[in-house]
């Protein structure tokens, strides 16, 4: 669609363009949703399977210990009971999961239908940005997910699921709290995940440099520290670790980031200031 037909459109025909929009979004989430609400066996075998001792994230620290001889690393079995308390309660777990799952899966089709309704009244470069915005953002956002699911849940429910103050007192963690765990450290990861886009959007805005962000990576590695020692509440280094470097890795990956867009920033300045310089040069 072009600029001058874009300008035809009264604000009443956007409106209702919008709403079959969103009627379009709704329809495919809620289709998505009642397919993973038939599928319950298939969505929770995935979902509960870090809270037992046969995940993949421990048959892996197993097969390592093994290859470099270090018995520490590799865990015991555990088991952990998950139990509901409230009538409503696994119903309700049910429904919030198929609809979590719905918008998931929905997710790149949503991003189609919002860019193809923003997209007439942008110019190509500006869609092109916003495209390849949205689309690194919902992969670094499932990268996020994907992180917490094979390792950093598996790693704090095993200890959390397990620790006890007394032998005589036993843990039988409520399927709510299971969920809502997951769910809250899927979002915190997914958000932090977001971390190079974040510094990506700064640099362009001109809010942050790669010189202020080498500065202070010694703060930066601190901080980082402390919020993988809150996320996994354990005792053991090698743990601690496991969670840290990932994180670690996407600031430097921002810095990268930053740096590459300022240069190409700079480079664009210079063009202009050369061809403002030169009006008259012939090609």
């Amino acid at each position: 669609m072009s600029k001058q037909k874009e300008k035809e459109y009264t604000f009443w025909d956007h409106l209702e363009a919008l709403r079959w929009v969103l009627f379009r979004i709704i329809i495919v989430v809620i289709v998505f949703m009642l397919i993973a609400f038939l599928n319950k066996d298939l969505i929770f075998s995935i979902i509960l399977a870090p809270h037992k001792s046969d995940f993949v994230l421990y048959r892996f620290f197993c097969y390592i210990s093994k290859e470099i001889s270090i018995p520490a690393i590799c865990p015991d079995s555990f088991q952990v009971t998950l139990i509901s308390t409230q009538l409503a309660s696994q119903f309700l777990v049910h429904v919030k999961i198929a609809f979590y799952v719905g918008v998931l899966v929905a997710f790149p089709y949503i991003i189609y239908q919002l860019f193809r309704f923003v997209s007439p009244a942008l110019y190509h470069k500006e869609r092109k940005y916003a495209f390849m915005v949205v689309l690194y953002s919902f992969l670094l956002f499932l990268l996020g997910v994907l992180l917490n699911y094979f390792l950093i849940f598996p790693l704090s429910f095993r200890f959390l699921g397990t620790y006890q103050v007394n032998e005589n007192i036993q843990n039988m963690i409520n399927l709510s709290s299971y969920i809502n765990t997951f769910m809250m450290l899927s979002l915190m990861l997914g958000i932090m995940s977001e971390l190079p886009i974040i510094s990506w959007m700064f640099a362009k805005l001109g809010f942050l440099t790669d010189t202020f962000m080498k500065r202070y990576r010694k703060q930066a590695i601190i901080i980082i520290l402390i919020i993988a020692a809150i996320i996994t509440p354990t005792a053991d280094v090698f743990t601690l670790l496991l969670v840290f470097f990932p994180i670690y890795l996407l600031y430097e990956v921002s810095i990268f980031i930053v740096k590459s867009t300022l240069r190409k920033k700079r480079n664009t300045i210079k063009a202009e200031e050369k061809e403002w310089k030169n009006p008259y040069k012939t090609e």
